[in-house]
């Protein structure tokens, strides 16, 4: 005599148990987000370092960066799987693209101008852009303009060099995130995703629901939350080596050497300095004082300007984590398109001032 003998089912839980765990989750996140820098102090005092020394910076910058980054990453993407449930990529790509291309590279490099995210923060929404379905060419316009112009970059620029220089830097600065955006989607490099990411973007592990088919708010929930497994374990690993790459850096300026580079009135002093600042990593808040200091010294005003802007828009450890997400190809566009821009900046900014 046998028995089927068949495991309990677990009852699901009623909406409001998860409209008010998911109100929780973000107090919680809100409340954990504004205590990461009494956090990084935190952590730094415990190692047997002086807080103000090389060292002292990098721990203190790679225990902020670390949970920042992960948590905007966590929220971003939960966000946009929630949303993406009410827009199928088909309808994304309908909305932000043709005609309405330029207008979509428009208003995410302005949403890039509002946000005031370092370029390996910008990372987060840019993925989730991705995954959405929006186009390539317009997720790049906010990656470039969310770490290079920012509202703390202007106010800190106008304070150091005046409102000229400042509103010129915007122009340029949001110039080179529409232009440069707007010619990637022009050049149709979904292909050069990296696999899993172009199957999310063309829609292939989208869940199929029917016409007649309603999602509830708890099945939406439950869309952003696989939304973060399946994103947040492919890229964690690579972000915590790129911010950790970007500390290290980020305790030893090398500012004497590129005193000397950035002051030579010579042709090949801002491609000079944009290689220069490639490997280095800082946000806009942080780079300002180096720029102080370099244009203080009698360094040209366009030079600096492009080290600032390579700082923050074409970091290598942004790249590092970029890789989990592009191919190296597509890297290579990324950071040949961009770099033209900063150039040109570089250039301009030197006869015009």
């Amino acid at each position: 005599m046998s028995a089927d003998i068949s495991s309990p089912v677990r009852p699901e839980r009623p909406g409001w148990v998860w409209h008010l765990g998911v109100a929780a989750f973000v107090g919680l996140w809100w409340v954990v987000y504004h205590q990461l820098i009494p956090f990084s102090e935190w952590i730094t005092s415990l190692f047997p370092v002086d807080r103000h020394s090389h060292t002292g910076e990098a721990i203190a910058f790679f225990f902020y960066d670390v949970p920042k980054v992960m948590m905007l990453l966590t929220l971003i993407v939960f966000a946009m799987g929630v949303v993406r449930s009410w827009f199928s990529p088909e309808k994304t790509r309908a909305l932000l693209s043709g005609k309405r291309e330029g207008v979509g590279n428009v208003m995410s490099a302005g949403l890039g101008i509002l946000t005031p995210f370092c370029s390996c923060s910008a990372v987060p929404l840019f993925i989730g852009f991705v995954s959405a379905g929006v186009p390539l060419g317009v997720t790049f316009s906010f990656l470039i303009a969310a770490p290079m112009v920012n509202e703390v970059a202007l106010v800190l620029l106008f304070g150091l060099v005046g409102w000229k220089v400042a509103v010129t830097y915007l122009f340029f600065g949001l110039a080179i995130a529409i232009v440069a955006g707007f010619v990637i989607g022009k050049l149709h490099l979904e292909g050069w995703l990296q696999d899993w990411v172009r199957d999310i973007h063309s829609g292939a592990n989208a869940p199929v629901v029917a016409e007649d088919e309603r999602l509830t708010m708890v099945d939406r929930y439950k869309l952003g939350i696989e939304a973060v497994r399946e994103i947040f374990g492919k890229v964690w690993i690579w972000i915590i080596l790129g911010i950790g790459m970007g500390a290290l850096i980020h305790g030893y300026v090398p500012e004497d050497l590129m005193v000397r580079i950035m002051g030579a009135d010579t042709w090949w002093s801002v491609p000079a300095a944009v290689v220069l600042g490639i490997p280095m990593y800082t946000n806009a808040a942080g780079v300002i004082p180096i720029v102080e200091a370099l244009l203080g010294k009698g360094a040209a005003l366009g030079t600096v300007l492009a080290f600032m802007m390579s700082v923050i828009a074409l970091s290598l450890p942004e790249m590092i984590i970029l890789r989990q997400v592009l191919t190296l190809r597509l890297i290579a566009v990324f950071v040949g398109v961009v770099g033209s821009g900063i150039l040109a900046v570089g250039f301009l900014f030197n006869i015009i001032f």
